[in-house]
Order: structure tokens, then sequence, then C-alpha cells
């Protein structure tokens, strides 16, 4: 099985420019320090998908969140979370019910 970057470079290219949309995905490094992960799935077939908040906080240096509110995945953690979350995220799409459009 490939990484989870390669999996989510696949996912981008299967559903960005679905009927002229384009996907937006932002990382960013957040300065406490720790990672913030957002994809918008508006106008995507994932539209409407939902999951378990996921919360961990076991320290300063072990904490992440995760949910997906508002048609938007949101996660964010520690400097270690980074491949966490976007594994969250796959779980989530891995196990969503899609409505057909």
């Amino acid at each position: 099985m490939g990484s989870i970057l390669s999996w989510l470079e696949e996912w981008h290219k299967d559903n960005a420019f679905e009927d002229g949309y384009v996907l937006n995905i932002t990382i960013k490094a957040l300065d406490n320090p720790g990672w913030m992960v957002e994809i918008d799935l508006n106008d995507t077939k994932y539209s409407g998908i939902s999951m378990d908040e996921i919360r961990i906080d076991n320290s300063d240096d072990d904490w992440m969140t995760c949910r997906i509110e508002n048609n938007r995945f949101c996660g964010v953690g520690d400097c270690l979370k980074l491949e966490k979350i976007l594994e969250v995220f796959k779980g989530a799409i891995d196990t969503a019910e899609i409505k057909e459009k």
C-alpha cells in the first residue's frame, strides 16, 4: 500500500475538477507548534458526510482534534500528528455513505 500522501494526491486528482470545482485543501504549520489540515467538501460527492469527533489530549506534546463541520474536514494536532490527521480524513472518506447527486 502507498503512503497517505500518495492516497491524498490520488483523491485530489479524482475529486478536484468535478463540475469545474477546485478542491480546497489547506495544510499549514501552527505556531504552538503543530499542524492544521482543512479540506472543503462542498460541491463534492462527499458533501454532507459526517464523522465522530476525535479528540486526544494527553499532553502539550500529544494532542489532536479532528471533525467534519459545515462540510469541512478540520484536523489539528501536535507537530508529530500530520500523518495521523490525514489518516483520519482517509478513514472518514473510506467509510462515508455517499449521496448521489
